[in-house]
């Protein structure tokens, strides 16, 4: 099927662009994670722009996310999990593409769409800055947090909330989008295990279906 070539040749790309990072910047293994992180989220608009049907698209998300399982427990991609920190995060990742497959594709594709961009950029970009920046910082639930990182998860969470409303014509108003961006920055505080890759992307997905649905 030529758009799973597509998807498949992203995804390569992703993995030597990892690769290669973890080669030139041993030191930094968070990096190599992070360009697998947010190099995901592209993926489920480019399957909405290329009609990937259901019966394709939920066996491939359950595929990878065994794979992710697999990896997790051999590191057999060492660029793709982090081996110095108890984290499912990965895992739960895919678990959370999944289950929003199969609960909304593609009827509601912005749905999925809104909760993988928002984990994939906002989380993502999050973590980099949040341990960059100088900033204060607090410990939840035994995870450290910062007052940059959280910004950035609430500021570029309401930009890709914005950019799937007007490129879907979704219609949700401004209120309804911070609502969801609010969430989705709450959500992320409760990280421990990785289980904001779970959290996260579904938590925005469903309330954003809520909201258009009323």
């Amino acid at each position: 099927m030529p758009q799973l070539i597509v998807i498949g040749g992203w995804m390569t790309i992703l993995l030597i662009s990892a690769t290669i990072s973890r080669r030139l910047w041993p030191n930094q293994q968070e990096l190599s994670r992070k360009i697998v992180h947010i190099g995901t989220g592209p993926i489920i608009p480019m399957a909405w722009w290329l009609k990937i049907p259901a019966a394709i698209a939920i066996p491939v998300a359950a595929m990878v996310t065994l794979i992710a399982l697999i990896n997790h427990r051999w590191k057999l991609l060492g660029a793709v999990e982090d081996i110095h920190r108890n984290s499912y995060g990965t895992v739960a990742y895919g678990l959370s593409i999944t289950i929003m497959l199969l609960l909304y594709w593609p009827t509601e594709a912005a749905a999925i769409c809104a909760g993988v961009m928002v984990m994939a950029f906002g989380d993502g970009f999050a973590g980099l800055i949040g341990q960059r920046v100088n900033s204060p910082k607090w410990k939840f639930l035994n995870q450290t947090k910062s007052v940059a990182g959280t910004l950035t998860m609430a500021v570029i969470s309401m930009a890709v909330l914005i950019g799937v409303n007007v490129l879907s014509n979704s219609g949700i108003n401004l209120a309804g989008l911070l609502v969801i961006s609010t969430l989705a920055m709450c959500l992320e505080q409760l990280s421990f295990w990785g289980i904001d890759n779970l959290s996260v992307p579904i938590g925005v997905a469903i309330c954003w279906s809520s909201i258009t649905s009323n």
